[in-house]
């Protein structure tokens, strides 16, 4: 059975149980205390060598950093599909996801790191305002994508499933979506009705 080394609050952990969840795929959930520090465990470092979470054992072959990961699950295991079939699809979901990664999700990291790890009379909330603008910001280009789609590849994606990991984070840290962003409004809609969304909470 594949194994899953994950921590359930982490955004790229639940990127990849949306993604085992939408394939299909039975998974052990092996949880690694990330406030314990058991991510630097000399046993899991033999797993992931930079001790962070996720990384997937599937029958000895193991895979670590959430978006690779994503991309051998759907080498491995291609139905159903979580990328387009054509290029330009297959290029326009991974720019998507892509862009989450490296300008969506730091700034949730920023966030967390202001709230979860400091006593509330020691947070900087300038800190934090930054990062909520940020990610608000973000939506300019998401509506964008979305415009004439459902999702941002066309058909449902990786690229979704990167974004579904951070809707309960939004929720938690009150983090509007503008109501003139209307595309991205009924996207996040969608995405939460689908039963991976409920299903990979933990």
């Amino acid at each position: 059975m594949i194994k899953l080394y994950h921590y359930p609050l982490s955004t790229n952990s639940r990127k990849v149980r949306i993604a085992l969840i939408e394939k299909g795929l039975e998974f052990e959930r092996i949880n690694i205390d990330l406030s314990k520090k058991e991510q630097k465990n000399p046993d899991y470092l033999k797993i992931h060598p930079f001790g962070q979470v996720p990384a997937l054992d599937d029958e000895g072959f193991i895979v670590y950093d959430s978006t690779i990961i994503n991309e051998y699950l759907e080498d491995e295991y291609p139905y159903p599909p979580l990328l387009p079939g054509d290029s330009e699809g297959r290029a326009r979901a991974r720019l998507m996801e892509d862009f989450r990664d490296n300008h969506f999700n730091p700034h949730f990291i920023e966030i967390i790191h202001e709230t979860r790890y400091k006593p509330e009379n020691q947070r900087d909330q300038k800190v934090i305002d930054q990062a909520v603008a940020q990610i608000v910001k973000c939506f300019d280009r998401i509506e964008k994508e979305l415009e004439g789609r459902e999702y941002l590849a066309g058909a449902f994606s990786l690229a979704d499933i990167a974004f579904m990991a951070n809707f309960e984070l939004m929720e938690r840290f009150n983090i509007p979506v503008d109501s003139k962003y209307k595309n991205a409004r009924a996207w996040i809609e969608r995405l939460k009705a689908r039963p991976s969304y409920a299903a990979s909470a933990t």
